[in-house]
């Protein structure tokens, strides 16, 4: 029964206009996602962004927004404080987070890129890609099938749930997070960006260390 199950098959991909679909590499994977968002010349490579952060379980709970200029994934300024080297914090998680969602780990030339099984995120199928050799330990992305969206990131001991895209000058991004213990499976910090301003200068004051 195998064989003839055998050579059925190869007699069918054998016959005109017949094919039989090749699983996605972790490359074609990369140019979908990175073209969803605006394409890689558009990508966020510096920017100040003006952002809320609720580190609770309470989504309603009211926060003061604070002003971020992001150059992941080696800096991070709130204010004049460069809080990854002036804080002496080279393994920041939350630089790496914004790298993530950026999608410029995806580009680093060092980055190494496999795809790993779908997940259902929010009742609709997601395609995963897991990025090691630039970021330890290896941190899990995950799409939406219907529009190569990204929709979440596991990585350490979390989960980050994205939403609301918006566009700002040819690219797009998720405008809010949720963060859940893997644990416990609880939220425990919302985030929302309120605005965002591509940089193409590092702002006056502030000093790469």
């Amino acid at each position: 029964m195998r064989v003839v199950g055998f050579v059925a098959l190869c007699c069918v991909s054998c016959l005109p206009g017949s094919t039989i679909a090749a699983e996605p590499t972790p490359e074609s994977l990369v140019k979908q996602v990175i073209a969803a968002a605006g394409g890689e010349d558009k990508l966020l490579k510096l920017f100040r962004t003006r952002e809320t952060v609720n580190v609770s379980a309470d989504p309603e709970r009211k926060v003061a927004a604070r002003v971020s200029v992001y150059e992941p994934p080696k800096y991070w300024w709130t204010g004049k404080n460069e809080r990854v080297k002036d804080e002496q914090k080279p393994d920041e998680p939350a630089i790496y987070l914004v790298w993530g969602w950026t999608l410029g780990v995806l580009t680093d030339p060092a980055s190494k890129l496999e795809v790993i099984p779908d997940v259902v995120e929010s009742d609709k199928s997601a395609f995963g890609l897991r990025v090691s050799g630039t970021i330890s330990p290896a941190m899990d992305l995950y799409f939406d099938k219907a529009e190569s969206r990204l929709v979440r990131i596991d990585w350490r001991s979390d989960i980050h749930r994205f939403s609301d895209w918006k566009e700002h000058n040819g690219v797009k991004f998720p405008a809010k997070c949720a963060g859940y213990k893997k644990a416990t499976g609880k939220p425990w910090y919302f985030s929302e960006i309120i605005e965002l301003e591509r940089l193409m200068t590092l702002p006056d004051g502030l000093k790469r260390r």
